[in-house]
């Protein structure tokens, strides 16, 4: 780990001008950006702590929904019971991430922010887009058994990591964020994380020197809630497939729904196909399988990834039915 100053800011302006100079980061549980460190892959120069500041409560918002604090961790999130019980997809999401130690120290804005776990990533000795802008892309012609299978492109296949921005997809979330002389801005979670195109170095649609101060939820939508993770190992293990379904259905029919997936692009990907085959027809099965394929349509393997397009298929059933029978 190379050599870097400290300081922990009182105050958020004070936090946003430590961080304006070359070379500074933000860091507030740390549990991503200091593996990232010690390998190198992210060399800061000076370090803005900003884990004391005071965006740590989760409270009503006033349009009657809930606004949670950028430095809430993970662990009083999901126990949460407002979160536990208005909007279940995120309690169940945030409890399938990581280890309990990590969900402690993890806070809400850092796990927005974290970065992928492409091997490739975290091996400076090979090509990697996202880590050095032109370098290629070695997951390509490589082991890409984790890759994404939607949204890709021929410069990355890197998957974003995130539980929690599934379903936070999926409730139609919004992030604020925090400018230079006190401009907020506030940006819908769908359009915060960017598909990698031929810039997968930029990741975010985070502008230099803002920092997130909380994320915001519009009242839960109706329906059943589930969120459905499917990984190698029981626990402390990326997804290879994530499903959040929100699904409402009255007399047999749905009447609304949501989709979003995780562990198979570069962000979040909310499906609008999926979400238009399931409205206004039975929930059943075939509804279901007709969701997935809609949801997959463009979905592409790179080899051995290909096995993820069918897993995909079959998590997407598998969670919708769940949720068309959760009680609301």
């Amino acid at each position: 780990m190379r050599s870097f100053t400290y300081e922990r800011p009182l105050e958020a302006s004070g936090a946003i001008a430590a961080a304006a100079g070359v070379g500074a980061k933000f860091i507030s549980g740390g549990t991503n950006l200091l593996d990232l460190m010690r390998l190198e892959i992210e060399c800061p120069t000076h370090l803005v702590d900003i884990s004391r500041l005071p965006f740590n409560v989760i409270e009503p918002s006033p349009e009657g929904g809930l606004r949670i604090g950028a430095q809430v961790s993970n662990s009083a999130l999901a126990a949460d019971m407002t979160v536990r019980t208005r909007y279940a997809v995120l309690s169940q999401a945030v409890v399938a991430g990581a280890s309990g130690q990590l969900r402690n120290k993890a806070s809400v804005g850092g796990n927005l922010l974290q970065r992928t776990r492409c091997p490739y990533f975290y091996d400076t000795s090979a090509a990697c887009n996202k880590r050095a802008p032109g370098m290629g892309c070695d997951a390509l012609g490589g082991f890409n058994r984790n890759h994404a299978i939607l949204g890709a492109s021929e410069y990355c296949i890197a998957t974003n990591p995130s539980d929690m921005a599934v379903a936070l997809a999926a409730l139609d979330a919004v992030v604020e964020l925090l400018g230079d002389h006190g401009v907020v801005r506030r940006v819908p979670l769908l359009d915060f994380h960017r598909l990698p195109g031929d810039t997968p170095h930029i990741e975010t649609n985070i502008a230099p020197g803002e920092m997130i101060t909380a994320v915001i939820l519009p009242p839960p939508p109706p329906g059943g809630q589930r969120y459905r993770k499917v990984r190698d190992r029981a626990s402390y293990e990326f997804a290879l497939v994530s499903v959040a379904a929100i699904v409402a259905a009255e007399g047999g029919t749905i009447t609304a729904a949501r989709v979003a997936l995780g562990g198979v692009a570069h962000k979040p990907w909310r499906s609008a196909d999926a979400e238009r085959a399931l409205v206004d027809r039975p929930a059943t099965m075939a509804t279901f399988r007709e969701a997935a394929d809609a949801a997959l349509s463009q979905a592409r393997g790179r080899g051995q990834n290909d096995f993820k397009i069918e897993l995909a298929r079959r998590t997407i059933c598998r969670t919708l039915e769940q949720a068309a029978h959760a009680a609301p």
